[in-house]
């Protein structure tokens, strides 16, 4: 893709042009040829020859890692060239899983990722047709995820969309004020950050006397997996109707930048899915429900191993067969459709789509998030998203802040204890009781959702223990970073 601005969606997305090895022959020859590290980590591996000559061969190409090779090699040997100063932009990773790592790239490597960004935008919030306000809530500086947003942004706005981009940051104060100031002078206001932080927003909003319903406000989230009870809600708060239309998931990383997106259609599948534990398990291999996104093969290729995701695509640093190590899997499109189905919903959340949304004919990969990202309690595997979904209950809507640290200790008695301590909304008042309350709405979801969780925890350690903070404790929820939901002991 040599011109963004140029880009036809409808023409790029057809089905009959989504061959993914034309562009990854012609990534692997360049990193052969020009990444002055690729071939000397090949060799060290024990690989010999020269480039793949097809994707079955290209698939048997030693797995790119960040230890021994995005770690190991320097920073210029690991680009085309071998020179820095050919790519004129740089981000840095959150460092969530390590010592933050430098991204270089130039504006080429963006195109890709505008086009997700136009995805969403276009066929989510039809922002060609509408004045937006697109209000960017992440990080700013050179942390990747404020970066990239911005720049794709631009990329929309000079394409010609009818789209202005505000950069407060993730600074709520000064998001209010943009929001206040300016929102009114648009059709729609789009607000993109991370999802407990975006509700932190929606929320002083309306304790501000913010008309989000007014002012048609659409989100565009990342970096986490959500229950579809938390989308419904964010929705409701925000004054919003069709989750499906004003929400969108974006997954990315900081190596690869955004590598799918939700769409009208994902978003329908998966709370379609919600609603049926069964067939959500049978189909994702797990009780949880992972992020469902949509992805172009040509530019972000994926493959699996081990039931973790591989990911190949141009960048900076060229990434062939990197393993990002998120838990997850791929459904073709023609599978997911006649899974869709054989569980007899096909036709009715396509009859939801009506002529609101396009279907576009691109694969689905799923992701459930790095694997350490659990706590095991008797041999059960606790996740996040389930203990999402017991706090996401209308009785506490107004108290929490959907923010919690999930966490396995040792009772009185030596017996260990499932603890979640749970964040409270600026000013809650909370009744008597409440902790007990939300013990049993969290111990019904993980039943209900969990089988490891129904069957390996004895019944008398079901109830989780519940302990309820301040809004931003210093200790458990810090203001302006980013929230880990789990934590182990250390040894």
């Amino acid at each position: 893709m040599d011109d963004f601005a140029h880009l036809n969606l409808d023409a790029h997305l057809a089905a009959s042009h989504l061959d993914p090895w034309p562009s990854m022959q012609r990534l692997v020859e360049m990193a052969f040829h020009q990444v002055p590290a690729y071939r000397p980590y090949l060799e060290s591996l024990g690989h010999a020859g020269g480039p793949p000559p097809s994707l079955e061969a290209f698939g048997r190409l030693p797995l790119m890692t960040k230890k021994d090779y995005i770690q190991t090699y320097a920073l210029k040997d690991r680009v085309a060239g071998g020179d820095l100063s050919g790519l004129d932009r740089l981000a840095v990773s959150s460092g969530s899983t390590g010592t933050p790592t430098f991204w270089p790239r130039a504006e080429p490597h963006e195109f890709p990722i505008a086009v997700r960004f136009e995805q969403v935008f276009r066929d989510s919030f039809r922002a060609h047709e509408k004045k937006t306000l697109a209000v960017v809530c992440f990080a700013l500086g050179n942390w990747v995820g404020g970066f990239f947003t911005t720049s794709c942004c631009w990329h929309l706005a000079r394409k010609g969309y009818p789209l202005t981009v505000a950069t407060p940051g993730n600074n709520v104060a000064e998001i209010l004020r943009v929001v206040t100031a300016l929102g009114s002078s648009y059709e729609q206001v789009v607000l993109l950050g991370y999802p407990p932080f975006v509700r932190d927003v929606v929320d002083q909003g309306n304790a501000q006397g913010i008309d989000w319903g007014g002012l048609r406000t659409r989100m565009v989230f990342a970096g986490e997996v959500f229950s579809e009870e938390w989308r419904q809600d964010i929705v409701r708060r925000a004054g919003g109707k069709a989750p499906h239309l004003e929400t969108a998931s974006l997954y990315g990383t900081a190596d690869g930048g955004v590598l799918g997106n939700e769409t009208p259609y994902s978003n329908l599948i998966r709370a379609t899915l919600a609603q049926k534990p069964e067939a959500a398990r049978a189909l994702f291999g797990e009780s949880r429900l992972p992020t469902l996104v949509q992805y172009d093969p040509r530019d972000r290729y994926f493959e699996l191993y081990e039931g973790t995701l591989v990911v190949s695509g141009a960048n900076g640093v060229p990434l062939v067969r990197y393993h990002i190590a998120d838990r997850g899997g791929l459904i073709p499109f023609d599978t997911m459709e006649e899974t869709l189905e054989v569980l007899g919903v096909r036709d009715d959340i396509r009859a939801q789509l009506e002529s609101t949304a396009p279907i576009r004919p691109l694969p689905f990969v799923f992701v459930f998030g790095r694997a350490d990202f659990t706590v095991s309690f008797y041999g059960a595997n606790v996740y996040p998203e389930n203990v999402t979904v017991g706090l996401e209950q209308p009785e506490f809507r107004s108290l929490v802040t959907g923010k919690f640290v999930l966490e396995t200790l040792e009772g009185a008695e030596g017996n260990p204890e499932l603890l979640v301590t749970v964040e409270l909304r600026e000013g809650a008042m909370t009744p008597s009781g409440i902790e007990r309350l939300m013990a049993e709405r969290i111990q019904r979801e993980l039943l209900r959702l969990n089988s490891e969780f129904a069957h390996y925890v004895p019944k008398d350690r079901q109830l989780p223990h519940v302990v309820l903070r301040p809004f931003g404790d210093p200790v458990d929820f810090p203001l302006g970073i980013k929230h880990r939901y789990t934590r182990r002991k250390t040894p």
